[in-house]
């Protein structure tokens, strides 16, 4: 890896004469060069005025490269990125781009414009920078004749990213199937073999990973390609850990009833490894097996609010203090038995109304289940209609409709976290893509809630959030909301974990410090294959939609990898781009995409059971790979 420092004054003609070598490597001919070199001259004066960074060899102190971040607060320029020829494609560029982006944040430079060669446009597309299109502003100037003008808009770390695990990586552990089996949620499989898939979240539990602890087997180039996108360095994976389940309902073997947290802690080797790291551990929730691992106490109740008839109440006492006139609450009614839910639900049919029937608990959407008056006439009843669903109590709560704009979103989120100190940090909203009652993903970004939301959901979702600290809840929760025809939301539900919509957050708190601000990131969790591919299909697949996404302006992260190996086979994807037109178009590639490689499987050419070789099969059976 390179070193970066600043430039010194007696190197200015050396790195001059790097310049004009870099320079004619494009095949620019004698005179166009010369006519070039006074404007490329660097003189010993200039050096610190024009803020130049040089890249050396950390073996021989060789110089490999120079960038320099001219002008003053708020737009800056990239007066100078240059590469040695033979060390042009070894990521040296790379690294100065990004390490001018992040002083030109910190230096509070609000725009980087960049002139570019037209064969270096490439590489600024790549880096995320994108064309200035509209009219020069005052003082910028006019493109030089032949060049290509880029911007970008530099960002630091957003401030509750830092706040989440101290601006730097951290350990992140898998721990969903351990999460949901302390509910007892009669709506999810014995087994949650999704549980084990959604795992593989873990990888974007913070804007940067320096471990990732995951139940099952991940495909091996997963993290690396993911990591070259996120630019993460250092990533060590212990993956399979867990094969046998997470919770109550596990199958045979070493783990077996065991919570990954657990399983961790069995392993003194990897628990001290993790532990000695001095890095903070970030779960997908909290349980009592992920406090033994942290070696934090464990109080149940701070959990109490999970339950959806208690996060109704918290609701309605913050809502009966005032100064929320947007926000109303759903009427919500405990039926302990199915005797109670059907008489509740027959006396709604009997006036017309929809009714919502809930769970306690209950993940994206499972045990949710809206129930309109003709389908209990349909079913022949009330008691007809119940028995088609999951055993145990239910809430009956009234339905809200939705907004009368088609165009309008009604399924909206606050996400935010309680901090150690118990202080409340806002990420923002997020509009959800629910079908029915299932959750199926979400984007962030600026402008994706509408203005009229904006005000009411973050005031709501921040007094949920001191409520919740309080009440001694630490970690991070949402607050989900539905859109009502009057422009009003209707707080739904809370949830006291990581979801969908955080990890959007957290890759666009990612995106915004490595390529400038800005990006939209949308989650979807489940692009359907029709068949079940080998890993090196899978590879190929993700490389295809990659190169795809980066041609419309976009990027593509695969966030579930280990469903493309399920017996209904699926795949969870992140894409980012700066437009909604870009980010739509991205989606659509990837589904698009995605059910031709699952045509060309069908028919049992994909049925083989894939290859799991992972890093976790090493003989000291702590499991682990590295990314470099």
């Amino acid at each position: 890896m390179v070193k970066l420092r600043a430039a010194e004054a007696g190197e200015a003609e050396a790195l001059t004469a790097l310049v004009l070598r870099s320079k004619a490597h494009w095949g620019y001919d004698e005179p166009f060069l010369a006519s070039c070199a006074p404007e490329l001259r660097i003189r010993a004066g200039e050096v610190a005025g024009r803020r130049i960074a040089v890249a050396e060899d950390p073996s021989g102190g060789r110089v490999l490269g120079l960038a320099s971040l001219e002008g003053a607060p708020p737009v800056a320029r990239l007066g100078l990125l240059f590469v040695e020829p033979d060390a042009i494609g070894r990521g040296v560029g790379r690294r100065l781009y990004r390490d001018a982006l992040r002083r030109a944040a910190e230096l509070g430079f609000r725009r980087l414009l960049i002139d570019s060669d037209p064969h270096a446009a490439g590489f600024y597309r790549a880096m995320g920078a994108r064309h200035a299109t509209a009219a020069n502003r005052p003082g910028e100037g006019d493109v030089p004749a032949g060049l290509v003008r880029f911007e970008v808009a530099p960002a630091p770390l957003a401030a509750w990213a830092r706040a989440w695990t101290g601006g730097g990586p951290a350990v992140h552990v898998g721990n969903v199937a351990e999460y949901n089996s302390q509910f007892a949620d009669a709506t999810l499989d014995r087994e949650q073999r999704a549980a084990h898939h959604y795992a593989c979240l873990a990888a974007f539990y913070s804007p940067w990973p320096g471990a990732v602890v995951l139940p099952a087997a991940v495909p091996p180039g997963w993290i690396e390609r993911v990591g070259r996108l996120l630019e993460w360095e250092g990533v060590e994976v212990y993956d399979g850990l867990a094969e046998g389940g997470c919770g109550p309902a596990a199958g045979s073997g070493p783990s077996a009833g065991a919570g990954l947290s657990d399983v961790v802690r069995a392993r003194p080797a990897l628990a001290g490894r993790l532990g000695g790291t001095g890095l903070p551990l970030v779960p997908w929730g909290l349980t009592a097996g992920f406090a033994r691992l942290a070696g934090r106490p464990w109080r149940p109740r701070e959990l109490r609010y999970e339950s959806k008839s208690a996060a109704h109440g918290l609701f309605g006492r913050i809502l009966a203090a005032g100064g929320h006139p947007r926000i109303l609450l759903p009427g919500q009614w405990p039926a302990p038995t199915r005797r109670a839910a059907a008489r509740l639900l027959a006396a709604r049919a009997r006036e017309g109304a929809s009714t919502v029937l809930k769970s306690e608990h209950g993940v994206g959407g499972s045990g949710t289940t809206v129930v309109s008056a003709e389908r209990v006439r349909a079913a022949g009843g009330a008691r007809a209609v119940l028995r088609g669903l999951p055993r145990g109590p239910l809430l009956v709560e009234e339905y809200v409709a939705g907004p009368a704009g088609p165009r309008e979103p009604r399924d909206l989120t606050y996400d935010g976290f309680v901090d150690g100190a118990g202080l409340v940090h806002e990420a923002g909203g997020a509009v959800m893509d629910v079908a029915g009652a299932g959750y199926r993903g979400a984007t962030v970004g600026p402008g994706v809630v509408p203005a009229w939301a904006q005000e009411p959901l973050l005031a709501f979702g921040g007094a949920v959030g001191r409520e919740l600290s309080a009440a001694g809840y630490r970690g991070w929760f949402d607050v989900d909301f539905v859109a009502d025809r009057a422009g009003r939301l209707a707080p739904t539900e809370a949830n006291l974990r990581l979801t969908g919509p955080s990890i959007a957050f957290m890759v666009a708190a990612r995106l915004d410090e490595l390529r400038g601000a800005g990006h939209l990131v949308r989650i979807a969790d489940r692009v359907e294959l029709g068949a079940r591919l080998p890993e090196a299909a899978l590879d190929e697949l993700c490389e295809v939609l990659e190169r795809g996404c980066a041609e419309l302006g976009a990027v593509f992260l695969p966030s579930i990898p280990t469903g493309a190996f399920d017996p209904a086979p699926w795949l969870g994807v992140l894409v980012a781009a700066y437009s909604r037109e870009a980010l739509d178009a991205a989606e659509a590639l990837v589904r698009t995409e995605a059910v031709a490689v699952g045509a060309a499987f069908a028919g049992g050419q994909g049925a083989r059971e894939p290859s799991r070789s992972s890093a976790s099969s090493k003989s000291n059976g702590e499991g682990g790979f590295r990314v470099r």
